[in-house]
């Protein structure tokens, strides 16, 4: 099935064409610079040129940066706070004409990564964490999605904030070899798997790329492994949402 995938972030609005049945982009990625500021109207009438772009009129799934329950976003990151409340799946179908079905962001990329990457196949409970500006959490189990976990801002015992301790962003800013950022995350790790004892990690974000630098510091119980997908999983997995809510609303 095709379906216009689109990862909608602070400074840019990505989208391709996925076929969900294998996974890939079937055009080439297109992005146009995230409005400033970044209202609903502002981002809907964006999300319209995409549509335009693409000349498509299927089915769209977006993933955006924020919790998203039922349609409305509960938080504002990197986006207007005026989105807060707002029925942003009505007003994207509206925008565009077509039907839309919204996500939050980390957990578009978490079920791209679910159905085609490492934790394909995997039963259990799967925790996969973004590493980048901050620490998104993505948890499934059995490969069921449980939505909008912000785990990144948990404290830790040393009394900071795990993003604010162990990011990917906090490890640039402090000039931290990958060795002394690993255990500063590994730290992270551990507290994470005494609370869920997931039965598989898997590292997301640009500091996953970088794994066997750091990986010697992981001490874990779970396997942990990174990302089999990059900066096409928040497309790809906002393809499969719309596809799963549309198919949930046809029964």
């Amino acid at each position: 099935m095709l379906i216009l995938g689109v990862d909608i972030g602070g400074s840019g609005i990505k989208g391709a064409v996925v076929d969900t049945v294998t996974g890939e982009l079937v055009t080439e990625r297109h992005r146009i610079e995230t409005p400033q500021p970044a209202t609903p109207e502002a981002v809907a009438a964006i999300l319209a040129q995409l549509v335009i772009h693409f000349n498509w009129s299927g089915l769209v799934g977006c993933g955006f940066p924020a919790a998203i329950q039922h349609g409305m976003p509960r938080t504002a990151a990197n986006i207007s706070p005026s989105f807060i409340g707002t029925n942003i799946d009505k007003l994207f179908s509206e925008a565009t004409k077509c039907s839309c079905y919204t996500l939050n962001d980390a957990d578009a990329a978490g079920m791209a990564e679910m159905h085609f990457g490492e934790g394909a196949g995997q039963s259990g409970v799967v925790l996969l964490i973004t590493i980048g500006t901050g620490l998104g959490t993505v948890f499934f189990t059995d490969g069921k999605l449980l939505p909008n976990t912000e785990l990144g801002h948990m404290y830790l015992k040393n009394g900071k904030k795990a993003e604010h301790y162990a990011s990917d962003s906090v490890r640039k800013t402090e000039d931290l070899r990958w060795k002394r950022w690993g255990k500063r995350f590994n730290a992270y790790l551990t507290e994470m798997e005494k609370l869920f004892w997931p039965d598989l990690i898997i590292l997301g974000g640009g500091a996953s790329k970088h794994f066997d630098k750091f990986k010697g510091k992981i001490t874990v119980e779970a396997p942990v492994k990174p990302a089999a997908f990059l900066n096409q999983a928040g497309i790809v997995g906002a393809a499969l949402y719309a596809q799963s809510k549309n198919s949930f609303s046809d029964n």
